[in-house]
């Protein structure tokens, strides 16, 4: 059954979220407004059809997945491509500590936005490379027409813009627990549009925070 329809969702808050502090690959756990968050995405994703769930590896992907197959009723499968931007020796730091302490390099970050290879860490170009990488190799799975990717920020604007204008994806957010759609072109199996971005309607009254894209600096 070919598939026709992709859930992206980001996993719940943590601590570092709300200091505002880059995780990159640290094993950061959910905190309680986070555990709260994936618990109403779980209740909101249970009906929505989705066959299999490829989650990062990451912990507090881990923990959201967890949180959401109780709900779907089958195991998650992880996977390292899934995961966050590794950024080396900034991991743990804020954006104005990045700056203050790496003047140099954070200027590299800012004229070579894609390229740009953070100390110890990735480029955003080697992100999509591998995020692509896993999408196709889902698809060719066709393990149901609707999929779900548990993955972060970073990464997920790295697949969207695989397909989307770079500007808009800048201007809108990619907050915790938010769910992305995108379904296949009837007409060109290769393309996909985007149905609804960034949607924490589920939250109802928790709040959804969101510090901006790290590699963006006009996106704070």
């Amino acid at each position: 059954m070919t598939v026709k329809r992709v859930i992206l969702v980001r996993p719940g808050e943590t601590d570092w979220n709300m200091r505002g502090r880059w995780q990159g690959w640290v094993a950061v756990p959910l905190n309680e407004h986070g555990r709260k968050q994936a618990q109403h995405l779980a209740r909101f994703l249970r009906n929505a059809g989705i066959k299999v769930l490829y989650s990062s590896d990451l912990r507090r992907a881990r923990e959201t997945a967890a949180i959401l197959a109780e709900k779907l009723g089958f195991a998650p499968e992880f996977d390292e491509r899934l995961r966050e931007r590794h950024i080396g020796t900034w991991q743990g730091l804020t954006p104005d500590e990045m700056r203050a302490w790496y003047p140099d390099e954070y200027r590299q970050l800012v004229e070579d936005r894609a390229g740009y290879i953070v100390p110890n860490g990735e480029s955003r170009n080697q992100v999509k490379q591998r995020m692509i990488s896993a999408f196709n190799d889902y698809l060719r799975r066709d393990e149901g027409e609707t999929i779900a990717i548990l993955s972060h920020s970073s990464a997920i604007r790295t697949l969207l813009s695989q397909w989307v204008d770079e500007a808009k994806l800048v201007s809108t957010d990619v907050d915790n627990t938010s769910v992305t759609t995108i379904v296949r072109d009837e007409n060109d199996d290769t393309l996909w549009h985007i149905v609804a971005m960034n949607d924490v309607t589920h939250l109802e009254e928790l709040e959804s925070r969101s510090i901006g894209e790290f590699d963006d600096p006009r996106h704070r």
